[in-house]
């Protein structure tokens, strides 16, 4: 069992071995990354699929830029910048870059493989993330979750935006922003090549 199960009720058999595989972060992220050169490895883009696919990955990649310079991850509640819209723009931001790649591609299969990948990860992820933030923060984190949505913002905290303060030594330095990044638009790139 690992450390992100052991809290929840016990299961055997299936269950527990489907579970576990949900919540195992390494494989989540690891599979984000493959699914990322696969649709780009296998993409037959039209013009139309790189006009609207691209600029979501782009923007993915944006929010994923902007996000990471706001958190120190288990070490303080980031409530400002992205996270004052929504409590996971990390996986908003992942969200949209592999959507952006899935339809950048033009393949029949890229949304379905990206749908089922979020269905079967992200609910987990969300759940075990809140549940580790509630338990490290308490009544702060009850308080910034109960206004802030999990993935999709609402804007109704936009004044947050302003709170806070962007940093490029958490950002590229802590939380290893750059490579992340550049590894996308490299994938951006190899779709949107044929086209070039």
């Amino acid at each position: 069992m690992s450390h992100r199960t052991r809290d929840l009720p016990p299961l055997t058999g299936v269950r527990h071995t489907i579970r576990e595989l949900r919540y195992h972060e390494i494989a989540r992220q690891a599979l984000g990354i493959v699914l990322i050169l696969v649709f780009a490895l296998a993409a037959e883009p039209t013009a139309l699929s790189v006009a609207i696919g691209v600029p979501l990955a782009l923007v993915g990649t944006a929010v994923r830029l902007y996000a990471s310079g706001f958190i120190m991850k288990n070490h303080e509640l980031a409530r400002h910048g992205p996270y004052a819209l929504v409590r996971h723009p990390l996986y908003t931001g992942n969200i949209l870059v592999l959507t952006g790649l899935a339809i950048a591609s033009w393949q029949w299969w890229a949304p379905l493989v990206a749908l089922a990948f979020f269905w079967f990860y992200y609910p987990t992820a969300i759940e075990y993330e809140d549940r580790k933030l509630r338990r490290l923060f308490g009544a702060e984190w009850e308080e910034w979750a109960r206004t802030t949505p999990a993935l999709v913002p609402t804007f109704k905290n936009v004044s947050r935006l302003t709170g806070g303060e962007w940093s490029l030594q958490k950002s590229f330095g802590k939380n290893g922003e750059a490579a992340v990044a550049a590894y996308i638009l490299i994938c951006v790139y190899l779709v949107a090549r044929p086209l070039l």
